[in-house]
């Protein structure tokens, strides 16, 4: 087999760990992170979000505001693997670039801090891997803090995620102060011993612990012995059972995501890092150890596999486009097979070939190019010139069309003008490659108004989007005040027909389909029509005419969502019909079985997760339903109040504001998309009036 070299180290595709790290706003993904590249050698000085050195976070906005905006990817080695880590965002509105950096992932590292738990966009991120069935290691940060509370979080995972969680280590304090951690796999304990958290030695389990560290073992051995007929055996015979017996079988039944190993730490003090990059190494999985990638064949609609193997025909996955001064960037996840820098490659959604000019290894915005790579790689590439977010690449004679993440829909919209002539060319470059990055990110033209829209997936985001429009592109713009993107949907069944007939003395134009429209969640266009009726070639510009007339509902004006579209049948004309004539008879019939169908408006209803300190929960309560408030849950604790709560979006503008009124500016909340609901009837009433204006 082809042995990889990078920096200096040969390793194998048994040996390479592709990995995200990912957790809510603030739990010390980043800070967690810089520790790892520090003491795997990858830089030299480790980087402090708060300080804005961190080197994952590379945007100068990020520095700015101590967040992380955009995922970023490094390479690291830890005892002889290859580690590729991808450093994800933790703030909502960025929820996209966690959604595509969990598809062509492997593994993950999920944290919680110790204080919180586990947190609203904690089960977001949880959910996400979830769908894309990733095996998962747990840190439980900020151990150090007041409040933070080891065991209450392992709980949090039980009810919260419905999970079984592994405690593998938990927290070892002397004096009350957090030193190390207690190892219930090999039954020791580990001591940092100095601030860097470099030096840090194994001494055995103060007697304070022993209790607690064999009652924590033999939960550890009960369950994983359910997963493997020798270790039970041992186990009823009160046998002894091996630490590397059990790593082995943890590690089985960890990237079966039948367990999730969980450990604890606090990064900013530097303790317990080293046992994570451990953990890594011993229970995610390499590429071999994953399912292979499923997709259909472009030509013939079956599905077919690629193993993540050299010898298989090469397939590759683009999760991330970026563009930089000197062209585009696709980030990319190959799945089989291998290529070098100057082959050629196919891109099965557009069929247009590219010569791959540049293969780049990436160590957050630094480059290192390399001559080749094969599967189970995590690479950028130069030379794909039509790429987007989701494409797959392959060589011409195989092709496969790979899944492509999911891209969730924006919620809340601006418009934005340009101040002269000359920005407004700019604009339009600029917004181009917005969009081609961030696929959350949406540009539309109001029908009526003329004004270019934009839309996102909360007010930071926008906000994000149009400081980069002016500094990158060096483009001036207003920008009006945030609106809430509104959706329409059918609650009805309805069926109608559209015609579109003409006559003009020559050839003609005849069209004529037949629709009926079905309430769904998703939406789908099925073809029921026979040859006959409607031939072949004309379902595409059906489809075509039901998507614009779909743009813009006639009950309000807003993008359809959901439903369920079936082409009963029609007719067709065989000198006059046409394309043109489809499109706009199935349009039509769209419009005429929509108003049939009970349509109303959906609103997006976010989850908002609060922390606020005792003596405020009543005035808080009072807001919360007055802005229609649906209370989940409100958690008690020693010295706060937490409030989980579903809100709709539209009452949330300025929330920050009022929450620090009502607190005296000691209130904390995060909000997070969660579902579109129908308005409640009175509502909906106003609403239309205020739009048709009477």
């Amino acid at each position: 087999m082809y042995q990889r070299h990078y920096l200096g180290k040969k390793v194998d595709i048994s040996a390479v760990r592709n990995i995200g790290i990912m957790a809510h706003i603030d739990a010390g993904k980043t800070t967690l992170t810089e520790r790892v590249l520090y003491y795997s050698g990858r830089v030299h000085r480790m980087g402090e979000v708060d300080e804005g050195s961190a080197a994952m976070d590379y945007m100068d906005q990020e520095k700015e505001r101590g967040i992380t905006i955009t995922s970023a990817a490094t390479t690291i080695y830890w005892k002889d693997k290859r580690i590729n880590v991808i450093d994800t965002p933790g703030h909502v509105d960025f929820t996209m670039e966690v959604e595509r950096t969990l598809r062509v992932l492997d593994g993950g590292v999920v944290i919680f801090s110790g204080v919180e738990g586990v947190e609203a966009q904690s089960e977001t991120v949880w959910r996400q891997a979830n769908r894309y069935g990733l095996p998962r290691i747990t840190f439980i940060n900020k151990l150090d803090r007041k409040g933070s509370d080891f065991f209450r979080t392992v709980e949090m995972m039980k009810s919260k995620l419905k999970v079984v969680p592994l405690v593998i280590n938990f927290p070892l304090f002397l004096d009350e102060e957090l030193k190390g951690m207690i190892d219930v796999v090999e039954m020791k304990g580990w001591i940092w011993k100095d601030e860097s958290g470099l030096e840090y030695e194994s001494i055995s389990i103060p007697s304070l612990f022993m209790e607690k560290a064999n009652e924590l073992r033999d939960e550890l051995i009960d369950r994983v012995s359910l997963y493997d007929d020798e270790v039970m055996e041992w186990y009823l015979d009160g046998e002894e059972i091996a630490p590397e017996i059990l790593k082995k079988v943890i590690r089985k039944i960890t990237i079966r995501s039948n367990v999730f190993p969980v450990m604890g730490g606090a990064a900013l003090k530097n303790i317990g890092v080293q046992k994570v990059m451990d953990a890594v190494v011993d229970y995610l999985p390499s590429p071999l150890d994953v399912p292979p990638a499923f997709g259909k064949n472009p030509k013939t609609g079956k599905e077919e596999i690629r193993g993540n193997r050299e010898d298989e025909p090469f397939s590759a996955l683009v999760f991330k486009i970026l563009t930089d001064p000197h062209g585009k960037l696709a980030f990319v996840r190959v799945y089989s097979g291998k290529f070098k820098r100057g082959e050629k490659v196919l891109n099965v959604n557009t069929g247009k070939k590219d010569r791959i000019s540049k293969i780049i290894l990436m160590h957050a915005n630094k480059m290192e190019e390399i001559e080749r790579v094969e599967a189970g790689e995590i690479v950028a590439l130069r030379g794909l010139e039509e790429v987007m977010t989701g494409h797959t690449i392959t060589e011409e004679k195989h092709p496969i069309l790979l899944e492509p993440p999911q891209v969730p829909k924006p919620v809340i919209f601006t418009s934005i003008t340009p101040r002269t002539l000359a920005d407004q060319e700019k604009l339009a470059v600029a917004l181009h490659r917005m969009n081609e990055e961030d696929p959350t990110f949406e540009v539309k033209k109001d029908p009526y108004t003329g004004e270019t829209l934009i839309y996102g997936m909360g007010e930071l985001h926008l906000e994000v989007i149009v400081e980069r429009i002016r500094r990158e592109f060096y483009v001036d713009a207003r920008v009006s005040t945030p609106e809430v993107s509104y959706r329409e949907t059918i609650r009805q069944k309805a069926t109608a027909e559209g015609r579109f007939i003409k006559q003009t003395g020559g050839k003609g134009q005849y069209g004529h389909a037949i629709l009926t429209l079905e309430p769904s969640e998703k939406y789908e266009f099925i073809n029921e029509a026979s040859a006959n009726e409607i031939p072949h070639e004309y379902i595409k510009a059906i489809k075509e005419g039901v998507a614009e007339a779909r743009y813009s509902g006639s009950l309000a004006g807003y993008e359809v969502s959901g439903g369920r579209v079936i082409l009963k049948g029609g007719s067709y004309h065989e000198v006059d019909s046409s394309e043109i004539a489809y499109k706009i008879a199935a349009s039509k019939a769209f419009k005429e079985a929509y108003k049939k169908a009970d349509p109303t408006i959906l609103e997006p209803i976010m989850r908002l997760e609060i922390t606020i300190p005792k003596g405020y929960f009543g005035a808080v309560l009072d807001d919360l339903n007055s802005k229609r408030g649906e209370i989940k849950s409100v958690e008690h604790r020693e010295d706060v109040e937490l409030v989980d709560t579903l809100v709709p979006l539209s009452n949330l503008f300025g929330y920050a504001t009022t929450l620090r009124s009502l607190t005296s500016g000691r209130g904390v909340h995060h909000m997070q998309f969660e579902k579109y609901q129908p308005l409640p009837e009175k509502i909906l009433k106003k609403r239309l009036q205020e739009i048709r204006g009477y």
